[in-house]
């Protein structure tokens, strides 16, 4: 069976955004079964994980001999592996693939950005001073993402895909704050994906490990 590594906690304001997720929703959409493998901060650094993840980061990917890792790499395996991910034609997987990096190469790493001063650097000179560059930056690109999105329910050829696992994702990290709700057909996106019962499933198995070892703590 397929076996993905996961936290088996994380703080709040990280759960359901841990990038294992991705491939939860993946394999959900494509129906196939898979177990987790879960882990604790302490296990990152082992060797034995390292051999898995040369960076200590989860998810990690094991389908018989074959091990992967980082989750837009695993999410497109996976989709290859379901015409509800990845369309038969190769022109309509080359559009799929180009969604796929642009969300996590053109949107990522400025949302990324945001978030890490927001929750980890608000307080700090650096943080408030660079704050509205970055946030300038990510409305920018939030509009042309908007104009490129149009009418469509989805960005590659208007049909769910592997694609929109991952920009829908990229997206939701900007739930700590309201800028979404300034790009309503982003805002609609975004919600119309989390509606998918994939999705809510992926989410669910996200958190289940989380509230275990949440109640485990509470009554130690």
């Amino acid at each position: 069976m397929i076996q993905i590594t996961a936290f088996k906690w994380v703080p709040p304001f990280a759960q359901g955004s841990v990038r294992d997720i991705r491939v939860r929703w993946a394999l959900e959409e494509a129906g196939i079964p898979y177990g987790e493998h879960l882990i604790g901060f302490e296990d990152q650094g082992t060797p034995e994980y390292r051999a898995m993840q040369p960076f200590g980061q989860v998810p990690a990917y094991r389908e018989g001999d074959l091990q992967i890792f980082e989750s837009c790499a695993i999410v497109l395996h996976v989709a290859r592996k379901s015409d509800v991910l990845m369309p038969a034609d190769e022109a309509g997987k080359d559009r799929v693939t180009c969604w796929l990096f642009a969300a996590s190469n053109s949107i990522e790493p400025w949302v990324g950005q945001l978030a890490t001063i927001d929750l980890f650097a608000a307080d700090t000179a650096w943080g408030q001073e660079r704050r509205p560059e970055i946030e300038e930056f990510v409305r920018r690109r939030l509009g042309e993402l908007q104009t490129a999105l149009g009418d469509k329910s989805w960005f590659a050829d208007d049909r769910f895909s592997a694609a929109d696992i991952v920009m829908t994702h990229v997206l939701r990290d900007l739930r700590h704050t309201d800028i979404l709700t300034d790009f309503p057909k982003l805002d609609a996106y975004v919600k119309r994906a989390e509606a998918r019962p994939a999705f809510q499933r992926a989410l669910a198995d996200q958190l289940a490990p989380f509230r275990e070892t949440e109640k485990a703590m509470t009554n130690a």
